[in-house]
């Protein structure tokens, strides 16, 4: 069997050109109809005045191309798109589909897309987190474009999304998945006979974050996955899946990071304690940079013919390999990320990942590919950050007779330079040139207790060849008795990055409004759960800064403790003086402590 070959970036402005074209096309003739616990209930429900109470009263009067507001509020009923439809919630934050009160039956679904759907700005709570899918994607008709589903919440389901055909051979036809938060579900994201796109969703899954299920082949771009714990990042029993510039986390408890057989795998970041940081046979494995693992990569003998592993890094892995012999191609170096520890995989200005992948790959820029989740045609053109190194780490000291032998672990930056000892007699002293004792570039330092000391302080840090210096080690004492951090699309409306990225304490987020509207701006961590709401008032037209502070969570929360270091996600709804929503997105930020 073979299936119609195609270009991600391609298919995905296809898709976007198609619902733009068809949504102009039928606009003379489409209804929009408006769902609303403030309204009369009034078919055909044509103003928000006379809104429908439930969204399947809109739905059952509603015929291809038509589209249906729905405004904040919890909606207790399971949803069935009808073909064309374009169904559109007030945002994830407030618009709920929550069907826990359902008698549960195999096949269980809150909310299915067909045909040439769009379904965006829903919360979704379906049963729990063993039963039930979220979305459930179903194709009728093979030879329709199919759905797009986006900025969405799922929660508290066996599957977020389910992704199928009705036809009992393989729809080449595509789905756009993108931009949804899943979390506290057993799968994240699966797929059966469809090639469907899933781009920068980010899934905290039980089991396993993407699935490609019997003759799929799904592209993932961009997908964040968090396991803490969970059973594997990707799995594989489709055709060819391609995943790109995707990033496999783990916290805690993880087989594998990947589980990948006749795959390609491209510009990919595997990282944390994972059994086998990628595991399986045939795949083509490239640019792709994999850490912290038990076994780097795990070829499975018994799967299929070696995969094809070039112009990788693995750094900082129990064994690099388990029964496969590598090329020359790989390199085992230290990747100089921003701030692996929050999640900040952009590369340092001297990093051995910049120019080191596939030639026949290029960055967005036109330059050879780096390494890692940046390079390739679907990473990012960013300036690389030249950096102070680490500070030194594991300080620690013998003391005999009356000499202190100070030692410690070697930094591993590419661009590392000498370390620079300071010493003082007052506990928790600051650094400055008059307490420089040496600079030296090996990892040991002798040195003579002076005559009638009782106590001192020790301090290391790290210079490069640029000269910026880390911040200092943890301070060691001895006491003399003993011792003890897509080209983007121009729009009237615009959500930025947050400038400075990474921060700490706070960082300011911008955003462009083309009219008056509703903007509701929230921050939510990568479990989905609201950190703190940012902006939720009308504001005029115009260009607007927002400062986030990370301090304590939103008062709703009730939580006192200060947020942890790490990946945080920022989104923007726009919603028009008439209730209708106008724009969306979201962006990710770290916060380094």
């Amino acid at each position: 069997m073979c299936s119609k070959k195609h270009n991600p970036k391609r298919t995905l402005l296809l898709i976007l050109i198609f619902f733009i074209l068809n949504s102009t096309f039928y606009i003379a003739q489409a209804t929009v109809r408006y769902v609303s616990h403030s309204g009369s209930n009034t078919p055909p429900y044509t103003s928000w005045a006379t809104a429908a109470d439930s969204i399947m009263s809109a739905i059952n009067i509603s015929v291809f191309g038509d589209t249906i507001y729905v405004a904040n509020g919890v909606y207790k009923e399971r949803i069935d798109m009808i073909p064309g439809l374009n169904l559109r919630g007030a945002g994830m934050d407030s618009c709920v589909i929550d069907t826990r009160e359902f008698q549960y039956s195999s096949g269980f679904y809150s909310v299915r897309v067909t045909d040439s759907c769009y379904f965006a700005g829903f919360q979704i709570i379906t049963y729990d987190d063993t039963h039930g899918f979220g979305i459930y994607i179903l194709d009728w008709n093979i030879e329709l474009v199919s759905a797009v589903v986006e900025y969405n919440k799922i929660i508290e389901a066996f599957r977020g999304i389910n992704i199928t055909t009705s036809s009992l051979g393989f729809d080449s036809d595509y789905k756009l998945v993108r931009m949804n938060v899943i979390t506290n579900v057993q799968d994240g994201i699966a797929s059966a006979q469809t090639a469907p796109i899933i781009t920068e969703n980010i899934i905290n899954p039980h089991d396993d974050g993407l699935v490609s299920q019997i003759i799929s082949a799904p592209t993932y771009i961009n997908n964040t996955i968090v396991c803490e714990p969970c059973f594997t990042g990707y799995t594989d029993f489709g055709l060819v899946s391609k995943l790109k510039n995707n990033i496999f986390y783990r916290i805690s408890g993880g087989n594998y990071g990947l589980s990948t057989y006749g795959d390609t795998v491209v510009n990919n970041i595997v990282y944390g304690a994972w059994g086998d940081g990628i595991s399986g046979a045939s795949s083509v494995i490239k640019n792709t940079h994999i850490e912290k693992a038990v076994n780097g990569l795990d070829y499975d003998v018994g799967g299929g013919s070696p995969p094809v592993f070039q112009y990788n890094n693995l750094w900082n892995n129990q064994n690099n390999f388990q029964d496969f012999t590598p090329d020359s191609t790989n390199i085992y170096r230290d990747p100089m990320f921003v701030n692996e520890d929050s999640l900040d995989f952009h590369l340092q200005m001297y990093s051995p990942l910049i120019d080191a992948g596939d030639p026949n790959i290029l960055d967005k820029d036109g330059s050879r590919s780096d390494i890692g989740l940046f390079g390739g045609p679907y990473g990012e053109v960013y300036t690389y950050r030249d950096l102070a190194p680490k500070p030194p780490r594991n300080l620690t000291a013998e003391v005999d007779s009356n000499i202190i032998t100070l030692r410690w672990d070697k930094n591993t930056e590419a661009d590392f330079n000498h370390y620079n000892l300071y010493r003082d007699t007052i506990a928790n002293f600051v650094i400055d040139t008059t307490k420089l004792i040496a600079s030296l570039q090996d990892t040991f330092y002798l040195h003579l207790i002076p005559a009638g000391i009782e106590s001192l302080y020790f301090k290391l840090t790290g210079v490069d060849n640029q000269g910026n210096e880390s911040n200092p080690s943890e301070e060691l004492a001895i006491i003399i008795t003993s011792v003890n951090e897509y080209p983007q699309i121009v729009s009237s409306y615009q959500l930025y990055q947050n400038f400075p990225n990474p921060f700490n304490p706070s960082t300011k987020i911008s955003y462009k409004l083309k009219e008056r509207g509703y903007v509701k701006l929230y921050v939510y961590d990568v479990k989905g759960e609201l950190v703190s709401t940012l902006v939720n008032q009308f504001q005029d037209a115009g260009y607007y800064e927002v400062e986030f502070l990370a301090k304590n969570r939103s008062r709703e929360s009730e939580v006192s403790n200060r947020i942890a270091s790490g990946i945080y996600i920022y989104q923007i709804h726009v919603i028009g003086e008439n209730n209708i929503p106008v724009y969306s997105d979201i962006k990710k930020m770290v916060y380094i402590k």
